[in-house]
């Protein structure tokens, strides 16, 4: 079976993809912390060793805001929701940690 190749982006669909990146970012202010990138070779590292992962992460970014509700917030509008239907965002809180003072 032949698998079927996606249409090559032209530097102005790259363009507009750029655009509605940084009207994100600009929405979400000083929240943003790190745009992030685009990620590749995710691995999984078990016990047993290092394996291809199955997550499918493509890319980060780090927000920063009072709360989850806030960060979906900051979240709704952003372009890579917009890519496609299977397209998704998952958001992980860091804990913090007591000062070691």
């Amino acid at each position: 079976m032949q698998m079927m190749q996606e249409k090559a982006a032209t530097p102005e669909d790259m363009q507009v993809q750029m655009q509605a990146w940084m009207e994100w970012a600009g929405r979400c202010g000083e929240g943003l912390l790190e745009m992030g990138g685009p990620m590749v070779g995710n691995l999984k590292l078990t016990n047993e060793g290092g394996f291809p992962s199955d997550k499918n992460v493509v890319g980060y970014s780090v927000l920063q805001a009072e709360d989850m509700a806030g960060a979906q917030a900051m979240l709704e509008g952003h372009p890579h929701l917009g890519l496609d239907s299977s397209c998704e965002i998952e958001t992980h809180e860091v804990m913090q940690m007591p000062d070691k003072a």
